[in-house]
């Protein structure tokens, strides 16, 4: 997930590297963000590794055509 193009992240290093009086505004959305990426990376590494089932029998998912 890249979150480097969003909005919030562009102003916080414009912020940032102008020397703004609102670095520590700066630092709590930076923490903030990191906050969010570490506990949507906990969600996904937690959803189970299930493989895909596939077809056994019919005519869909079972038979393969291939041309040379």
């Amino acid at each position: 997930m890249n979150i480097s193009s969003t909005p919030a992240v562009q102003s916080a290093t414009a912020a940032t590297q102008s020397g703004s009086p609102d670095a520590v505004n700066v630092l709590v959305l930076r923490k903030a963000l990191d906050t969010q990426a570490s506990a949507a990376a906990d969600l996904i590494q937690s959803l189970p590794q299930v493989p895909p089932a596939l077809a056994t029998s019919g005519s869909l998912g079972t038979q393969l055509n291939t041309y040379a």
